[in-house]
């Protein structure tokens, strides 16, 4: 029978072969013990029969077994097999009737090797031929051919029905090897899909954690450096108090590239509340902090959001809002939210036009996977504000 290219025992009938292989040798010891048994005819016939037989093992074992185990085997050489079997059969089958047993053997491997078609033919021919050629050579009674020809027709049906069924479990293994080759190659498809989608989500992640907290740092400490280079001359106790600032971002920088490394929460964070790192991180932009409602701890994803959107925020007040903005950064807890905003009294700018960057869409992006919102109001000469709204889960409300 004609498959689906690939190594037959991959399918789970033919890991257990050797049930094949032991099904065969009992049929055929049984014959053997029939043939051997039998009263009639004498000896030389018996003998003759056995010898037959005989033949058929090494013809199963060197021959007809690779054919049966293989896939896509050649028909011809599957027609060989089945040719060499049925011709080492019909005259033992012929010469005395009990070797007509050996055909529950050879009716399967018919259906194994062979089209249906070609499978039908050999068994008709295995089930049929023997019974003939036996009633021409001995003319028993009309009585006993009539007997051996209805035994023949049943076996040949029952032989048929047989046959389509081991041709169906076969075709269904076919099918059932390629449905699980299609599995295993989506599901590897998968894998490596979700390690591209893991990897793009951690450089993404990576990327923000960097432009929210080092990369700020340095712009800080790159404006601090201008602006100690301008005081210099003129205003030494402001040069001062900004190369404070300077040591004082640059071992905030430290300590959140270590946080950042150990995969720990941010450095102000560490140290105590939400508040009190907001507190600390308006310090360092010289912006006032404001916090109203029941403060109580939030989960720690929740308050990453805030803090980096509050950093965010606070560092475009410095890069953007023009020299003389100040900022205010206002924190309110309410029973389902908690509620950011930071304004500054700056240049302000047009929301509707087009802006290169990855800072407010970094901040929006942050605000939505906790669920939140992130809004930008502005205007030429107005200042700006920065509100970012987060649910807070109800398991933590009171």
């Amino acid at each position: 029978m004609s498959g689906a290219a690939g190594p037959r025992d991959a399918h789970i009938w033919l890991r257990t072969f050797r049930l094949w292989d032991s099904y065969f040798a009992v049929v055929w010891a049984a014959t053997l013990v029939f043939v051997l048994g039998t009263a009639e005819p004498g000896w030389p016939v018996r003998l003759t029969t056995a010898g037959f037989l005989l033949l058929l093992v090494p013809w199963y074992v060197w021959f007809g077994r690779r054919v049966l185990m293989e896939e896509g085997t050649d028909e011809r050489r599957a027609l060989s097999y089945i040719a060499g079997a049925t011709v080492l059969f019909l005259p033992p089958g012929v010469l005395i009737g009990e070797t007509r047993l050996m055909a529950f053997a050879l009716v399967p491997q018919c259906f194994i090797c062979l089209r249906t078609r070609w499978a039908t033919v050999a068994v008709t021919v295995i089930n049929i031929a023997p019974v003939a050629g036996w009633a021409l050579l001995w003319r028993p009674s009309p009585q006993d051919v009539f007997y051996n020809s209805v035994f023949a027709v049943v076996t040949l049906v029952f032989s048929v029905a047989m046959g389509t069924w081991i041709a169906r479990i076969i075709e269904q293994s076919h099918e059932r090897a390629d449905l699980l080759a299609e599995l295993e190659a989506s599901r590897e498809e998968v894998t490596r899909l979700s390690a591209e989608r893991g990897a793009l989500a951690e450089r993404e992640r990576m990327s923000r954690e960097i432009h929210d907290t080092l990369a700020q740092g340095f712009t800080s400490v790159l404006m601090l450096v201008q602006a100690v280079d301008a005081e210099l001359a003129r205003d030494v106790p402001a040069a001062r108090r900004h190369l404070g600032l300077m040591e004082a971002t640059a071992r905030q920088n430290l300590a959140e590239a270590r946080a950042l490394v150990a995969g720990r929460a941010p450095a102000d964070l560490d140290a105590g509340s939400l508040p009190e790192a907001m507190r600390r991180l308006a310090a360092r932009h010289e912006a006032e902090v404001s916090v109203t409602g029941d403060v109580r701890p939030l989960p720690p994803g929740l308050e990453v959001v805030a803090l980096r959107s509050c950093q965010e925020a606070l560092t475009n007040v410095r890069r953007h809002a023009g020299p003389g903005a100040s900022a205010t950064v206002a924190l309110a807890y309410a029973h389902g939210s908690l509620t950011l905003a930071v304004r500054d009294t700056g240049c302000g700018f047009d929301v509707g036009a087009p802006r290169q960057g990855y800072g407010l869409r970094g901040l929006r992006r942050r605000a939505a996977e906790v669920r939140g919102t992130a809004e930008v109001a502005s205007g030429p000469g107005d200042g700006t504000t920065v509100t970012v709204l987060l649910p807070i889960p109800e398991r933590t409300s009171p």
